[in-house]
């Protein structure tokens, strides 16, 4: 196991060493000490190595992720898990504004509650949040799926495309183009492996399906001016 303590190490040294770990690396375990609220811990991984930070992040905390697991045993800022690739990235607290935006793939999990524009324009990523979600979460979401356990806030949804939306609680009201949706079986297979990698003990049949209407889509001659 390597260590790294941000209070007396640099944090370029810490991603330049985390960025220079091969796919077959033997150093598969790092923990990072005293974080402070640093900006961009562990971004830009690409390879199969876990990364435990042990104190609150800032800004773009495990962005740009690949393969790797980054579990943050606090609260996050903004922007964790910006456009990640594949992996996991694990927020044990709370996260702050557009958590998971543009993501690609790979799993993020927000144990707390996630601010406003949560998943906005995700393109394949799944988000797990175990709380509640602000306003605008998944704004013009692409593909992927963002499961909500607790309560969504305003335009939910708004201009989404094809990603998937399931929320456990109330949703304060939908944005343009979102419409609830019949859950049919295969919503609730995915809900149900998505809960349980997400470790929540929420029930598939506790939620509700929301997705693009497909109206903005097209042109409409009666919008023309």
């Amino acid at each position: 196991m390597q260590s790294f303590n941000l209070q007396t190490q640099d944090l370029r040294d810490l991603n330049a060493a985390l960025q220079a770990q091969a796919e077959e690396t033997n150093q598969t375990v790092w923990e990072v000490e005293n974080p402070r609220g640093s900006h961009a811990v562990a971004v830009g991984l690409n390879a199969p190595i876990e990364v435990n930070v042990r104190g609150p992040v800032g800004y773009y905390c495990g962005g740009m992720n690949q393969q790797a697991t980054v579990h943050i045993h606090d609260s996050a800022g903004p922007g964790v898990a910006e456009n990640m690739m594949s992996g996991t990235v694990v927020v044990e607290g709370d996260a702050s504004q557009y958590a998971g935006a543009t993501g690609h793939g790979g799993l993020l999990v927000i144990k707390g509650n996630a601010s406003s524009r949560c998943g906005i324009s995700m393109k394949g990523i799944e988000i797990v949040v175990h709380g509640n979600v602000g306003h605008m979460s998944a704004f013009m979401g692409q593909k992927g799926t963002l499961v909500v356990c607790g309560d969504a806030g305003d335009a939910l949804g708004d201009s989404l495309y094809e990603a998937r939306l399931f929320v456990r609680g109330s949703v304060k009201s939908l944005g343009a183009d979102c419409v609830e949706k019949e859950m049919r079986p295969e919503h609730l297979a995915l809900l149900t492996d998505l809960l349980a990698a997400a470790k929540s003990d929420a029930k598939p049949d506790e939620f509700r399906r929301y997705g693009s209407a497909r109206e903005l889509y097209n042109f409409h001659p009666d919008n023309a001016y």
